[in-house]
């Protein structure tokens, strides 16, 4: 989260990232005072970078819509504020919170809250940028599930044999799906790609939202995990979609969520297992133990975002 100064000639704070005065090639100033308002917020996110958001009558429902429909899209939320009680809701509005804060310079007492704010954020966020947690799930059951559209992600570089990304049909329960890495005798290796699976799937993003296999294009950032759960972030190239035999694969992790991934039915496609080698999904078998990512999301207007969420 960053700090923005609201007109001047010099920063009034160290903390200050930003001078706003008053228009900028980047960014697109909305008052947000009502649904027409805010249906043209909406409609720039994804075409500029930045969104400046003024409420004339501070309400948290329009700006919770803004941020959740701007996860992902590459076009960042400012909030412009001017009391200390409409901080905490701006800064943790659906637990993101906005990428920014406009601040008056004059106001001692907001930029100080405001600078506390935004050192424990920006501390947490580090903390988390660059490991996922992953935990042991155990195969519960694999059975056929028929023809569909099934995804590979064809990458702009190549993967290291450990890697692959979580993907999985609920986003609360993502299993680490292994790159193609690794030479077959049937087929070469294509070191750039991951046979994500079923197009419905959820895949995590390189900013640890997550998105439907349905909603990428080439030019996304991809989330890329190893075993260890380090995370790198990589561009997608482009998507191959076909019509494939699908296996549906169910597992429990150790903490007791159920978890389901629809992979196609080929010996290329493998998942991790808790000792860090890999297992095709036409060699699995039940009581198999597999690495997945838990970690409950909530969802906003059809939105993936980090929160507590029940999803079956």
């Amino acid at each position: 989260m960053e700090l923005w100064q609201d007109s001047g000639a010099e920063p009034s704070r160290d903390s200050c990232s930003r001078i706003w005065k008053g228009s900028a090639p980047d960014v697109a100033e909305v008052n947000l005072d009502d649904a027409v308002s805010q249906k043209e917020a909406i409609s720039l996110i994804g075409m500029i970078p930045w969104i400046l958001v003024r409420c004339s009558d501070w309400t948290m429902i329009p700006l919770e819509n803004l941020i959740s429909y701007s996860s992902g899209s590459g076009t960042k939320i400012v909030a412009a504020i001017s009391d200390i009680v409409e901080l905490n809701g701006a800064a943790f509005a659906l637990e993101h919170g906005v990428d920014a804060l406009l601040l008056p310079p004059q106001n001692v007492d907001l930029w100080e809250e405001a600078e506390i704010i935004f050192s424990n954020k920006n501390s947490v966020n580090k903390a988390n940028e660059t490991v996922v947690r992953l935990s042991p799930a155990k195969i519960l059951s694999i059975n056929s599930s028929g023809i569909g559209e099934r995804v590979c992600i064809d990458l702009i570089e190549r993967l290291e044999i450990g890697e692959g990304m979580v993907i999985g049909s609920t986003s609360s329960s993502l299993a680490l799906v292994h790159g193609e890495t690794i030479e077959s005798e049937y087929v070469p290796s294509r070191p750039f790609r991951v046979n994500a699976g079923s197009i419905h799937s959820y895949v995590l993003m390189a900013d640890k939202s997550t998105k439907y296999l349905s909603e990428l294009s080439a030019g996304d950032e991809v989330a890329i995990i190893s075993y260890s759960g380090k995370i790198r972030k990589s561009i997608i190239g482009r998507l191959k979609i076909e019509k494939r035999p699908f296996l549906i694969i169910r597992f429990k992790s150790k903490s007791g969520e159920d978890g389901q991934i629809i992979l196609q039915q080929a010996e290329t496609v493998r998942l991790v297992d808790t000792s860090g080698g890999v297992i095709s999904v036409t060699d699995l078998e039940i009581d198999d133990e597999i690495i997945v990512r838990i970690e409950n999301q909530m969802r906003h207007i059809g939105k993936s975002l980090d929160g507590e969420m029940n999803e079956k």
